[in-house]
């Protein structure tokens, strides 16, 4: 299966929501790929409510239980498969969303 990466945030996208969404940009740039976007008015963190991203049909799970990190992302697109080649460079990438994030945080 082609690795997909799926969002899905609430709207309008706010906090884990948007981190998610800027992961799966940096994703979409890094691996030449076109994330999907699902709207839901259900919550249900890490599942199939917001905030949740998904990589090849399954959920990522954040290893401290409540965000998901750019270790995180790359552990499980290892596990989908990438290897460490196709990985290069994307851990640079992936913390600017977050530091964007923490940055509005305050």
């Amino acid at each position: 299966m082609p690795l997909s990466v799926r969002i899905i945030s609430k709207q309008p996208p706010g906090g884990r929501c948007g981190l998610y969404t800027g992961y799966a940009e940096v994703l979409a740039r890094h691996l030449d790929l076109t994330p999907e976007t699902d709207f839901s008015a259900s919550q249900d963190a890490h599942g199939q409510g917001y905030p949740s991203l998904w990589l090849a049909g399954r959920p990522v799970a954040p290893a401290d239980g409540v965000i998901i990190m750019p270790a995180d992302l790359l552990a499980a697109l290892r596990a989908a498969g990438l290897s460490e080649e196709n990985l290069q460079g994307l851990a640079e990438g992936l913390e600017e969303p977050l530091e964007r994030m923490m940055e509005q945080a305050g």
